[in-house]
């Protein structure tokens, strides 16, 4: 299945939180709440502005983002988790 976003949508596939640091030490659950990463599969074209000039979006397939943990609306695509959100709800790119 593929799945095209519209506007400003982003379809990101979210990278599951680390839970060990190098040296082995475990994470606890507590220190991994805030901002998420994920990876962006796909997007829309951009907002429309008012007047009618398309905004193209900051983002591109491929970007490591950030994102406020309950962003979003999950979706599966080949049974895999995903989110869509809207370009405003991803707080940077990571380098």
């Amino acid at each position: 299945m593929s799945i095209n976003p519209i506007r400003d949508q982003v379809l990101v596939k979210p990278i599951a939180a680390e839970t060990k640091t190098t040296a082995g030490l475990y994470i606890p659950d507590s220190s991994t709440e805030g901002p998420t990463r994920g990876t962006v599969i796909s997007t829309g074209k951009g907002r429309t502005a008012k007047n009618g000039n398309l905004i193209p979006l900051m983002v591109s397939e491929g970007d490591t983002v950030m994102y406020a943990k309950e962003s979003g609306q999950k979706v599966k695509v080949n049974n895999e988790d995903h989110l869509i959100i809207v370009e405003d709800q991803i707080l940077a790119i990571i380098d």
